[in-house]
């Protein structure tokens, strides 16, 4: 495989991979590394992309195990926790109630089980269809859609809960 054909391939997945990564290292710099690892071992493994269907979802694939492997490192408890504000164009108040909100999602998704989150992140944030997020994962589409169901089940509870201060209405 020529440069530019890998180029042409994997450029349009590249924010994917690296939002990817991010959800899971938290750390925009650990993710850029990440990102470059990734790019590396496509590359050596470029011959071996012209012959797959599905090559946005083997560079994934591959994307999630390099993050799972610098997770279990030694140097993963190094990790900093950065999340990023969500900009709005409203005024301040419903700015900050946004923020809040996003905040409390993106908190409720970090201590989902691992594979929720991978799950969430591929389906709701990236727009993988279940097909591809069952590749990924290395998971049928029925256990998919049930991991999918139960961490949107539990980030909505958790969100209402914490919305009411834990006040349980009856």
């Amino acid at each position: 495989m020529k440069q530019q054909d890998f180029v042409n391939l994997l450029m349009p997945v590249k924010d994917k991979m690296y939002r990817f990564a991010k959800r899971m290292l938290v750390s925009h710099d650990e993710a850029e590394d990440a990102i470059q690892e990734v790019f590396t071992k496509l590359w050596d493994q470029s011959g071996r992309l012209q012959n797959l269907d599905k090559p946005e979802a083997f560079a994934m694939i591959v994307t999630k195990n390099y993050c799972l492997d610098r997770l279990k490192s030694r140097q993963a408890s190094q990790l900093s926790l950065v999340h990023s504000n969500y900009a709005s164009t409203v005024n301040v108040e419903k700015q900050l109630e946004y923020q809040d909100t996003a905040g409390m999602v993106f908190d409720i998704i970090e201590q989902l089980p691992e594979k929720q989150r991978m799950a969430m992140q591929l389906r709701d944030v990236e727009g993988f269809d279940y097909q591809e997020v069952a590749e990924i994962l290395e998971m049928n589409e029925t256990a998919v859609r049930v991991t999918l169901s139960r961490a949107r089940k539990t980030v909505r509870e958790e969100l209402l809960k914490r919305q009411n201060y834990g006040i349980v209405k009856g």
